[in-house]
């Protein structure tokens, strides 16, 4: 019995099942229910995919039930089922942007234009003269904008940066907006634009009419994806891997052109398309404190550790330690301890009151407040160099980008990196907790959904791809084992032992369930909201897990160190409420009175509660990806 109950332990630790729409349990279906309900899997390669995969999917002349329930065949290579993958970034093309109607009289002729004599041709600095000028202009940008510029000035609408022969005070208020870009964690070089250089012929008039309305058109084109990028960041996010889930935001270019050209303050206004959230506020702040300390040489800190110190022992290295925590403490760490951190800046004892000290750290970042300082506290204590945590802090303005601009007065945040979840009513954090989230090998996506469904009491239904590339192995070995771990077997929703299963064909009609019980994988509970990955929050049996600092260990799904806290808080009720209909015993599922957004997130860089920015370990090595993406962006833009 003891190799039944290690394999029912790690059992315990496998991925989540999907979570369907509605309050329905977790018995509804598997991971495999839902490819198979994709439209990809109808695809002819999809289908020759499947046929590769011998004993999943292949076509067969018996049905799946007969081939699961058939006589054992000889054994076959075992199959293997994939998660997602990250890709190369590939950035939006450009194209030439067609300047030809600009230059069609019919038109144009809206423009005021004042030519000396009937039948001369008009002059290159009237409205005339530069439409023809501007038919010539040569510009490259991707096709959302070309197509923005081509409606605007081929309408004939007014020129937005030149008046006359002069660039306007409107263009150079723009190109400082434009310049200062890295302001609001984006790159100046791609909204970079030249001002039009005179002609080495001063009388050559109409080389300056040309340089003007390249200029214009120039301008325009950086402009828009200015403002595109603010919105909704400079790359997008589903390019990046399918670990990533996000509806693009669409920005209304024309409706730029059209407001840019009738604003009195170009400044103000692009200014205010970068988010307003408070979130977004608290990265530009340290962006810009980052900046000017090293501009004024903030010299780093530096603690050397060997091993871990430990309270009562002794070490050099606790001044640098206690002037870590005086630098990055919150204020209310600060004041909490200001005696201590005003008279420790030379002791090199331990003392309980340093130990205090740094348990109250401990605490504020999140990990074990023990006390003992080993590598976790060493790197929580001196950060991250401020290039690295200024690019963190970039790379987290641009996924902030891809979130909405205000995330709602209540809502869930779960923050991967962090291992945290907070809970956010009435605009402020009510509830935290530590998380347990996907392990490398098995991530956790990054995507936004609601709150749907509370389940009490729930059934595991072992997705497909945990019964092919875990289970599968032992039940060719030991086909009964699942009926002594207490496990549901179904054939087309028939009830069958495990042992009478032919576990060498497809599986395509077998599910396998776990019912509720005090060692199911998912515990007491489970908070769904349906969507395509399988990921939800629940309990687990597994505790141990959230005294680790490193709690990247799942399969996939956000299990929760205080579930009842948290189902408590998204259902509106009380704790007591709760814990009684786990008590009940049955499997039920609650309907949560309002849907609340979650945002299943990816900030290595983020405020806290305080509007504090804490930095955290790139655990997946997402940022990387993010950064060729900016890259690859600027490389393709660099073509105009």
């Amino acid at each position: 019995m003891t190799k039944y109950r290690s394999v029912g332990a790690l059992a315990l630790g496998l991925m989540c099942s999907v979570a369907f729409l509605g309050a329905q349990p977790a018995s509804a279906g598997t991971l495999f229910d839902f490819l198979r309900s994709n439209k990809l899997a109808q695809s002819p390669g999809r289908q020759a995919q499947q046929q590769a995969l011998p004993g999943v999917a292949m076509p067969m002349a018996t049905s799946p039930a007969q081939e699961a329930m058939a006589a054992p065949s000889e054994p076959k290579p075992l199959p293997k089922v994939t998660g997602p993958t990250y890709y190369t970034y590939k950035a939006d093309g450009l194209r030439l942007v067609s300047t030809a109607r600009f230059a069609d009289p019919v038109v144009t002729g809206a423009v005021t234009a004042e030519p000396s004599e009937v039948g001369l041709a008009p002059s290159p600095s009237d409205g005339l003269g530069q439409r023809r000028t501007m038919s010539e202009a040569r510009v490259m940008a991707p096709d959302d904008i070309a197509k923005a510029l081509e409606t605007y000035y081929g309408d004939g609408a007014p020129l937005l940066w030149v008046a006359g022969e002069q660039v306007t005070d409107k263009a150079r208020a723009a190109i400082d907006v434009l310049n200062a870009a890295a302001d609001v964690g984006l790159d100046p070089r791609d909204y970079a634009v030249s001002l039009p250089t005179e002609p080495a012929d001063p009388a050559d008039a109409e080389g300056r009419a040309r340089g003007l309305m390249q200029f214009e058109l120039d301008l325009s084109a950086r402009m828009l994806a200015y403002v595109q990028d603010t919105v909704r960041g400079r790359v997008d996010p589903n390019r990046i891997s399918g670990y990533h889930d996000f509806k693009r935001k669409t920005v209304n270019l024309a409706g730029v052109m059209k407001v840019a050209s009738a604003s009195p303050d170009i400044a103000a206004y692009l200014n205010s398309r970068s988010p307003s959230s408070p979130q977004f506020a608290a990265l530009k702040a340290e962006l810009a404190k980052l900046r000017a300390e090293q501009g004024e040489g903030a010299q780093p800190i530096s603690i050397t550790l060997t091993g871990a110190l430990k309270p009562g022992g002794t070490s050099d290295q606790l001044p640098n330690i206690v002037a870590a925590i005086a630098r990055s403490g919150s204020a209310d760490l600060k004041a909490a301890h200001a005696t201590t951190l005003a008279t420790a800046t030379a002791a090199q004892d331990y003392t309980p009151e340093i130990v205090d000290l740094v348990e109250a750290f401990q605490k504020e970042r999140g990990l074990k407040p023990d006390g003992v300082i080993g590598q976790a506290t060493v790197r929580a204590l001196i950060g991250h160099s401020d290039g690295a945590k200024q690019q963190k802090l970039i790379v987290a303005m641009e996924q902030a980008r891809w979130l909405p601009n205000d995330l709602g007065s209540r809502y869930v945040f779960i923050n991967q990196p962090a291992f945290m979840v907070y809970y956010h009513n009435n605009n402020r954090e009510e509830l935290s907790m530590r998380t347990v989230v996907g392990s490398k090998a098995h991530q956790t996506f990054f995507f936004e959904d609601e709150i749907q469904t509370v389940e009490f009491n729930p059934f595991w239904g072992v997705p497909q791809s945990i019964i092919i590339n875990e289970m599968l192995p032992k039940l060719r070995a030991d086909p009964g084992y699942l009926d002594r771990m207490g496990y549901e077997v179904a054939v087309n929703g028939q009830a069958v032992s495990s042992s009478s299963v032919n576990w060498y064909g497809s599986t395509n009609a077998i599910s396998v369930r776990q019912p509720p019980s005090g060692d199911n994988a998912l515990g007491e509970l489970k908070i769904l909201f349906p969507n395509s990955h399988a990921i939800y929050m629940h309990d687990t049996p597994q505790k141990s897990f959230f005294k680790k600092d490193m709690r990247a260990l799942s399969h996939g799904c956000v299990r929760l160190s205080d579930p009842r806290a948290m189902a408590a808080a998204v259902l509106g009720t009380s704790v007591d409420d709760v814990a009684k209909q786990i008590a009940a015993g049955k499997n039920k599922a609650v309907a949560v009175p309002q849907k609340i957004p979650v945002y299943v997130a990816y900030f290595t860089a983020w405020p806290n509660k305080n509007d504090k920015v804490e930095y955290f370990d790139d655990v997946y090595g997402r940022d990387d990806y993010v950064v060729k993406a900016f890259e690859a962006t600027t490389r393709a833009r660099e073509q105009s």
